[in-house]
């Protein structure tokens, strides 16, 4: 005998919604992150802009026109300072969020639904950071520029150079601060920038050549620990070669391993605090 079921098969319904590829959630978090950033553009330039700018008119302008700097400073000192910029700007522009989503505002609940997998937010956060931070300092090399004058040795010349060097300090940076925002409470975040960030910017050879501590060798191989030093000492060798610096496959192979090394981390660690 035969079934209904047989006689006329079910026609099997197409699916309304069909799946949305992770790739597609990806671009969509990232955009909806850049918009908001847009939409917050005057406090960026400010927060990017404030800091490294009063840095360049003291260390920059009034201390060579006072006599109390040697010929030649601003050049170890602009590539300094634009790596103080993508520095910060990268680790604030997912540090503060990462610690007010988790701790505060509980936002990250939220982005946790979206049908990627965990460690895709997590790198959102990565690549939006390091879009930041790259910013920053496209900003602050012209006004610095401006307020510094002419600098010698200046150059554009070793831009492959630039470019590898600027990827992986945005991207190293950007993790370091997905990590310090999955490692805090917002009640440590003062805690973070006196006991962290401060002793960073001071030791990270954005002020002074990493070869210039040539004169207290104790303190010339404990900074090494600090990934400023990588991104100064890198910027130096591709903007201005001529200024003493650390050999150009050293820096990037430090940096490599900080990107690695700091990305792996944050995974870890917000994989932790997502299903915690």
């Amino acid at each position: 005998m035969t079934t209904t079921a047989a006689r006329f098969p079910i026609a099997s319904v197409a699916n309304p919604h069909p799946p949305v590829s992770a790739g597609r959630v990806f671009v969509a978090l990232l955009s909806r992150d850049l918009r908001v950033a847009r939409r917050e553009l005057p406090f960026f330039l400010i927060r990017t802009i404030m800091q490294p700018i009063l840095f360049v008119i003291v260390f920059g302008y009034l201390l060579p026109k006072m006599g109390f700097t040697q010929a030649g400073y601003q050049a170890a000192l602009l590539p300094g300072i634009l790596a103080l910029s993508l520095m910060l700007s990268s680790a604030q522009s997912v540090t503060l969020p990462m610690v007010t989503e988790f701790g505060w505002t509980k936002e990250i609940e939220d982005r946790l639904l979206a049908p990627i997998s965990i460690d895709l937010v997590a790198i959102e956060k990565i690549v939006n950071a390091m879009i930041q931070g790259i910013i920053a300092a496209i900003v602050v090399l012209p006004l610095a520029r401006l307020v510094m004058g002419p600098v010698a040795g200046f150059t554009f010349s070793h831009f492959p150079e630039l470019f590898v060097v600027v990827i992986l300090s945005a991207v190293a940076a950007s993790a370091f601060g997905l990590l310090l925002g999955v490692l805090i409470s917002p009640q440590q975040i003062g805690f973070m920038f006196s006991l962290i960030i401060t002793p960073m910017i001071f030791f990270g050879c954005a002020y002074y050549p990493w070869r210039g501590l040539d004169v207290v060798p104790c303190l010339k191989y404990a900074v090494l620990i600090n990934p400023l030093v990588y991104i100064s000492e890198g910027l130096r060798a591709a903007l201005t070669p001529s200024v003493p610096h650390m050999p150009f496959v050293a820096i990037i192979a430090a940096l490599i391993v900080l990107t690695a090394g700091f990305t792996w981390a944050a995974l870890i660690r917000f994989r932790m605090r997502a299903l915690g």
